[in-house]
């Protein structure tokens, strides 16, 4: 089952449904709709690709409909950093990355008065 798993690697619902990370339930909704019109396999003759394309779209939608599946996907789902572009990878963790309190981490950030100082400084 191992093997299995190397040779298919994890699929990354946010683009197969070709919404952002940060996809409001409305999008998500939208694009599943539009993707399962455009890809049913009624239109395209039963085409066996189409058909696995409709079924990797309705997997999709079925895991990030869902609060709590969709909430598990993301911890769990590809976390390869590797595969992604610096903008994909802070697209996807920018919610992990902006709210460190719910890290126990303190927010307060000795840099930005300063940062702000420099800039009011400028300005005159």
């Amino acid at each position: 089952m191992a093997a299995a798993d190397n040779t298919n690697p994890p699929k990354d619902y946010y683009k197969v449904l070709e919404v952002d990370y940060d996809a409001t339930d409305e999008n998500i909704k939208l694009n599943y709709r539009r993707l399962a019109l455009k890809w049913h396999p009624d239109k395209h003759g039963g085409d066996s690709d189409v058909t696995a394309k409709f079924q990797e779209i309705n997997e999709a939608y079925n895991v990030l409909s869902d609060p709590a599946k969709r909430f598990d996907y993301d911890l769990t789902g590809i976390c390869e950093i590797e595969k992604y572009s610096l903008q994909e990878y802070l697209a996807r963790f920018k919610g992990m990355i902006l709210t460190c309190n719910g890290l126990g981490i303190d927010q307060t950030d000795r840099w930005s008065p300063q940062l702000i100082e420099n800039f009011e400084s400028l300005d005159k």
